[in-house]
């Protein structure tokens, strides 16, 4: 069973992105800020996660310049599913290591596909 991080500071859409998560078998476990996700990173070691780019304390491209310089997270797969749409924003996301970019509003069954993707030979 694979364990996804889910990483947002709206309760809705964690209890969203929780529910779809456990519906396919996945262990879902989730942060509120970018604090919370680094810590979530080291206690739970996720197979993927799903990173909001607006989040209190450390924002999502924050979470995620940490995860590619740490050794342990370096590889880890990464969506990010965020409401910011602008080329700067996706751009940016993909050239730190972004595995892949959903902008909210979003299908849920879409990023599921392409979380499955990602998670595939793992």
């Amino acid at each position: 069973m694979h364990t996804i991080l889910v990483a947002d500071d709206e309760p809705l859409m964690r209890e969203l992105l929780e529910f779809r998560l456990a519906q396919r078998d996945y262990k879902p476990v989730s942060a509120s800020d970018g604090r919370e996700a680094l810590a979530r990173l080291e206690d739970s070691a996720p197979d993927a996660v799903v990173l909001d780019a607006m989040m209190p304390v450390h924002d999502g491209f924050e979470v995620l310049r940490r995860m590619r310089a740490s050794p342990e997270h370096a590889d880890t797969p990464v969506i990010m599913l965020t409401a910011r749409r602008g080329e700067n924003d996706i751009v940016g996301a993909l050239e730190l290591g972004a595995n892949d970019y959903l902008v909210k509003p979003f299908m849920p069954e879409e990023l599921m596909a392409r979380l499955a993707r990602l998670l595939k030979g793992k």
